[in-house]
């Protein structure tokens, strides 16, 4: 009796008294226009004594003109950048400016602080100059030529909103261990270079022997990029990779290097016209796209662990003499759901190259190889591999996408010179295909905005459309959705405060919406309560959250009439506010 009796005061007391809200105790951003200067001297200069960032949080607003740099951002501490959206959704653009020597800056940003958290969001990234040139011939294997480096160990990055446009190289890289990548509403697009093929990557660790805890790259699309998407090339674990609802369109070279992925999914994604460039013979025989046993590539490609991953996955076993077996059977990954298509003018060009008298044929990828397909086939040796519903229909683009394939103006050179170009080894010969091809005309030039792509991204098979594994489109759904596809709604905001917000509608039946804001990362505990105390239902239950705006429907069908109240918590902050529940 006295638990029921202090719960209705502690109750009531919550309805009368709980709704503060508590405030950031300074400002920790920076605004910063185009026509302050080079982006790196501004950001590199805004430090404290401890070389320390002297604001967590700076925010870009220009839109008539890019942002310029001469030489990389280089922080290590806690880093926020966030673009100002236009009301048409166009993001502020950074871009690279021609160096005294006529050479480019070959790094946008460098993150060199150990276990901090950097975020980027709302921002178009370009490797296209203010003198329309683009850097080429740099080391590519070392870190270099990266719009976003991650150098430091136990970094936490998250890319939301971002286009990463003619870079050639390696948009996102990390050096180090046990980093934590989450790319979700970015568009990766033009990455090609015909004078390094196995370059032009989405994601990728630039140093073989570096671990990641979590990567997750979802609701991105990747367009007439060389390489990889998802790179976490390494003989050290990648503890969770997910990669879902992702457009891979006109890929050179194979999509991924996942071969020791060990938990994680691979769903509801559209492949169409990926690893295109197939491998040559030299390529092929010499496994460069392997990883320890031959096979003929496919897009999802998987092999037995390497022994260092097993005794990561299995310390418990180590010594039994079944151990690489029984470290297998622990490994868990999904493939569902994906859609792979390559369209007859692709499968034409492989037919006549390799009908042809040539030095070097091809071997053309496969969706799975045989290795791939009995490894999810043995239920006794790897219980945990699930494929189901991957099909091959042609999810019916646009018709200039066509223009991919042939030299023109919009298109540079095309898939299939650069397809003749990187094959018949034309030395000094330079080939580029991409979508619609930009010309920096100018001194106030920005990037085309929508995106040109955006009136054929919205493919016409109506199964698809509905075909995810959670009923969204298959691949990118954000071009069917304006963009973004996420809860988080104000994307302009950088909040200052944690806020709890009035629910709406309130009263409500049965289902109400709740929006709140974080001021910090953080894990985060959004709960509701009945009168008596109890908590009835959870929204987030230590959920990590980025900085930011977030709002969630809530669905309390099959509840009873009355008064609730909910919780947001983050750390030693917690506000409560009151809803009725009215049918």
């Amino acid at each position: 009796m006295k638990k029921l009796f202090f719960a209705i005061i502690i109750a009531i007391a919550v309805y009368f008294f709980s709704s503060g809200e508590v405030h950031a105790a300074v400002n920790d951003t920076l605004t910063i226009h185009a026509l302050d200067g080079n982006l790196e001297q501004i950001i590199n200069g805004d430090t404290t004594n401890t070389g320390m960032q002297a604001h967590k949080a700076y925010k870009l607003v220009s839109l008539d003109t890019t942002y310029v740099f001469q030489g990389p951002v280089s922080v290590k501490s806690d880093f926020t950048i966030v673009g100002v959206l236009g009301a048409d959704g166009r993001p502020p653009c950074i871009q690279p400016m021609t160096l005294p020597d006529g050479s480019l800056p070959i790094r946008m940003f460098s993150l060199n602080g150990a276990n901090t958290k950097a975020v980027f969001k709302n921002l178009y990234l370009t490797g296209r100059s203010t003198d329309n040139t683009i850097a080429s011939g740099i080391d590519f294997d070392n870190g270099a030529g990266s719009i976003i480096q991650v150098a430091a160990e136990g970094i936490r990055l998250t890319v939301d909103n971002v286009v990463f446009c003619d870079w050639p190289t390696n948009n996102i890289a990390y050096s180090a261990n046990n980093v934590s990548l989450f790319v979700t509403n970015c568009k990766f697009r033009n990455a090609t270079n015909s004078g390094a093929w196995y370059s032009g990557e989405a994601v990728r660790n630039t140093y073989n022997s570096a671990s990641s805890d979590s990567i997750v790259m979802k609701y991105n699309t990747m367009f007439c990029i060389a390489y990889s998407c998802l790179c976490p090339v390494t003989i050290n674990p990648a503890k969770y990779l997910e990669f879902s609802h992702n457009s891979v369109i006109y890929t050179f070279k194979n999509p991924f290097w996942i071969y020791n992925m060990t938990d994680g999914k691979v769903n509801d994604n559209l492949f169409y016209a990926p690893f295109s460039g197939g491998s040559n013979f030299t390529e092929h025989f010499g496994m460069w796209d392997q990883l320890r046993s031959f096979a003929v590539t496919g897009v999802v490609d998987f092999d037995t662990l390497l022994t260092p991953m097993a005794e990561w996955l299995d310390p418990a076993d180590i010594g039994n003499p079944n151990f690489m077996w029984l470290a297998e059977a622990k490994r868990n990954i999904e493939v569902k759901n994906n859609i792979c298509y390559w369209p007859q003018a692709v499968r034409d060009i492989w037919t006549a190259w390799n009908d042809t008298a040539h030095v070097d044929s091809i071997v053309t990828p496969v969706w799975m190889n045989e290795r791939t397909i009995g490894m999810f086939a043995d239920d006794v040796h790897w219980p945990g591999l699930v494929a189901a519903g991957n099909l091959e229909v042609d999810p019916q683009f646009g018709s200039s996408f066509n223009d991919i394939i042939f030299n023109n103006t919009e298109c540079g050179d095309g898939f299939k010179d650069y397809f003749r170009v990187v094959r018949s080894n034309e030395v000094g010969t330079v080939a580029k295909y991409g979508y619609k091809l930009e010309t920096v005309e100018g001194d106030n030039w920005i990037p085309l905005w929508p995106l040109p792509e955006l009136q054929d991204m919205q493919y016409s098979n109506a199964a698809l459309k509905t075909g995810g594994t959670d009923g969204k489109p298959i691949g990118d759904p954000g071009w069917f959705t304006g963009g973004i596809t996420a809860v988080d709604k104000d994307k302009n905001q950088l909040p200052d405060k944690f806020v709890l917000e009035n629910a709406f509608p309130n009263p409500f039946n049965p289902s109400t919406t709740i929006k709140f804001s974080i001021a910090k990362d953080g894990n985060v505990n959004l709960k509701i309560f009945d009168i008596l105390g109890q908590s009835v239902k959870t929204i987030l239950n230590n959920e990590y959250k980025n900085m930011g705006t977030y709002e969630f429907n809530v669905d309390m069908n099959g509840f009873a009439n009355g008064l609730y109240f909910y919780t947001l918590q983050q750390d030693e902050q917690q506000i409560t506010k009151k809803m009725i529940l009215l049918k």
